[in-house]
């Protein structure tokens, strides 16, 4: 039985969280993860960070972020293309109680950090990503 990821029962997971766990978590699996994994990741540490956020959404992300760290996850990361489907669904969920916090700004935060990252990124990409949220 698959456990649906929301704002409500994602916190369980923040005390997984760390500024280090994160980006060491990124560093290791960036290229498994993919770049949406990575862009909904940055999106939502870039809202954390921000001090217009309300910490009520803070406690949210921090679930969220923490639920990407966790390797023994739903599904584990390690198995192969389905590792991180869940990870992105939490971080999906988790950006769309979020949305209002997120701004131009942020989400240039967030490119700027993936083209550093990665030089192949295609910005039209991106654009699709953000398209996804919307719906």
């Amino acid at each position: 039985m698959k456990t649906e990821r929301t704002p409500e029962n994602i916190e369980q997971y923040k005390e997984h969280y760390s500024e280090e766990g994160l980006f060491g978590k990124i560093g290791k699996v960036c290229k498994k993860a993919g770049i949406k994994a990575i862009y909904y990741v940055l999106l939502l540490y870039y809202v954390l960070i921000d001090e217009n956020t309300p910490w009520k959404h803070k406690g949210i992300i921090i679930g969220a972020l923490g639920y990407f760290i966790l390797p023994a996850d739903l599904v584990p990361d390690f198995i192969p293309l389905a590792g991180y489907a869940d990870d992105v669904a939490a971080l999906t969920a988790c950006i769309k109680t979020v949305m209002d916090n997120i701004t131009p700004t942020i989400k240039k935060k967030a490119v700027q950090k993936l083209t550093d990252w990665f030089t192949d990124v295609e910005y039209r990409k991106v654009k699709e990503f953000d398209e996804e949220l919307e719906e």
